[in-house]
């Protein structure tokens, strides 16, 4: 059986398609004021800090800490019906945004779901110019 391919996001937004372009490239990069240094996802036109519309996009570490997670059991799109049950992680990055992706195959098994537990973040290819980023569980040291 031929499983349908992984859903796109939408790119049709320039910001969004800025971002996943890095991710593209295996790249984790998030918007910073330029004029109050304060970082931000998801991506927008104005700083919610002091409301420039300057920025940049920087590299971020690809480290953080798990804010808050959900397991899911039923597959609400058939590319995903092999991956049950896994688990979609809120990480709370090093640069203080949050980002939501999903937990690497095989890391929800590996070790219990906790706060604060450390994740970095990879990228998982879903098409020839399209990655997505993916937390892994950090080694506890």
């Amino acid at each position: 059986m031929i499983l349908p391919s992984r859903p796109i996001p939408p790119l049709e937004d320039e910001l969004w398609a800025s971002f996943y372009a890095y991710c593209a490239q295996r790249e984790l990069r998030f918007q910073r004021c330029e004029n109050c240094q304060l970082w931000r996802h998801p991506p927008r036109r104005l700083c919610a800090g002091c409301h420039s519309t300057r920025w940049d996009w920087e590299v971020s570490t690809g480290r953080g800490r798990v804010h808050s997670w959900t397991v899911v059991h039923h597959a609400f799109h058939p590319a995903f019906a092999n991956d049950l049950p896994f688990a979609i992680l809120i990480g709370e990055m090093e640069e203080g945004v949050r980002l939501i992706a999903r937990l690497r195959k095989g890391d929800l098994g590996r070790a219990s779901l906790v706060l604060d537990l450390p994740v970095a973040v990879q990228f998982e290819p879903i098409s020839d110019n399209i990655a997505l980023p993916l937390f892994v569980i950090e080694p506890l040291v």
